[in-house]
């Protein structure tokens, strides 16, 4: 046999063997159960927010619990991924982080509709994203300070108001462009505040008179001073249903000031993502045996005594949403018909301000 056969016959003869290997490590990762993944690991939970606001709290409240509830009961520690409205934590998902299920984001609604609805280029596609659930539903506010020349929602129609807002796809600043367009409001935006609790802060302050766009949600724990000075006050519900606590306070919402029905459709859609307020997601690609156990686990979670009794003592509101309903929602949101997305598209697309 020459030297060039037996060559020959040793590159086939390892290839075999490489295949072999190859198949067998297939067949034992496919034949690993979640269990076994997840025993000994962590999960990481990237929040696209700054600390100590409500997206962050609520990430840390579920990542307190959720490890009791996956098969192998993994640690669950939270990464803050602030930038871009959420834009950036939703892009490093989607394309960076392990297909694995050892991460998922806690992302801005807006990161969610700002592909369907904004014209600023992301590096996401919503629609693609496996969802983990939805921990509540929320009600969006204007809030200003006690002595800004606004003293209500109509005169947000005529007066100037100077708020704070974060990046394109963040509600602080959608909706005060939105309202500047369909409305006619005069607020005016500083933007580039990393999330809501910079922006809250910025607005004691001073530096700005007002926020809209932040969830009414545990406001009142997060800021109880607000509240028992008067020093800061809501003006108006950025929602299609509003909030009981609200209504009781006669703090009217946008809606009832929509002129025709172009602009309650447009209004309705983009407050659809106040339907789901605080979703958790998961990127393309992870096995569909770990999506089905991390989403059960995500719901049993926020049915957990434990979790519940802490958010009741944090004021939280707890409504979740399940994985499998939030995908069905999101598909349905992007199947809207054309005119009334472009209709939309067109009160968030933002105006030169004087």
């Amino acid at each position: 046999m020459s030297i060039g056969s037996c060559l020959r016959r040793a590159i086939v003869a390892g290839t075999c063997v490489l295949t072999t290997a190859s198949l067998a490590a297939a067949q034992e990762s496919h034949s690993e159960s979640v269990e076994q993944f997840y025993k000994g690991k962590q999960v990481q939970i990237v929040v696209g927010s700054s600390p100590g606001g409500g997206y962050d709290t609520y990430a840390r409240l579920l990542a307190r619990h959720l490890g009791d509830h996956i098969p192998g009961n993994p640690a669950v520690v939270v990464q803050n991924m602030s930038g871009a409205g959420s834009n950036r934590a939703a892009g490093y998902i989607y394309s960076v982080a392990p297909k694995d299920g050892t991460v998922a984001g806690a992302i801005f609604p807006g990161a969610i509709l700002q592909p369907l609805l904004g014209g600023t280029p992301v590096q996401h596609e919503p629609a693609k994203f496996l969802y983990l659930g939805n921990a509540n539903s929320d009600v969006y506010v204007c809030f200003v300070r006690a002595d800004a020349p606004v003293k209500d929602f109509k005169d947000a129609l005529v007066t100037e108001l100077i708020v704070g807002a974060s990046g394109d796809g963040a509600t602080t600043r959608d909706f005060p462009v939105m309202l500047n367009n369909l409305l006619g409001a005069k607020f005016k935006l500083v933007m580039g505040y990393p999330g809501s609790r910079e922006i809250t802060l910025a607005m004691e302050r001073g530096e700005v008179q007002g926020v809209c766009g932040i969830g009414w949600t545990g406001i009142e724990i997060l800021y109880p001073e607000w509240f028992a000075k008067g020093t800061i006050k809501p003006l108006v519900q950025l929602s299609i249903k509003g909030h009981r606590d609200l209504h009781s306070r006669k703090v009217p919402t946008t809606l009832e000031f929509a002129r025709n029905d172009d602009e309650r459709s447009v209004m309705e859609l983009i407050y659809s993502q106040g339907v789901f307020g605080r979703p958790f997601v998961l990127p393309p690609g992870v096995p569909a045996d770990r999506v089905a156990a991390l989403r059960k686990a995500f719901m049993a979670t926020f049915a957990d005594p434990r979790l519940l009794a802490e958010a009741k003592k944090m004021n939280f509101d707890v409504e979740p949403m399940s994985g499998e309903d939030m995908q069905a929602l999101v598909t349905k949101l992007y199947a809207t018909p054309a005119n009334v997305v472009e209709k939309a598209k067109q009160a968030l697309t933002a105006k030169p301000q004087r």
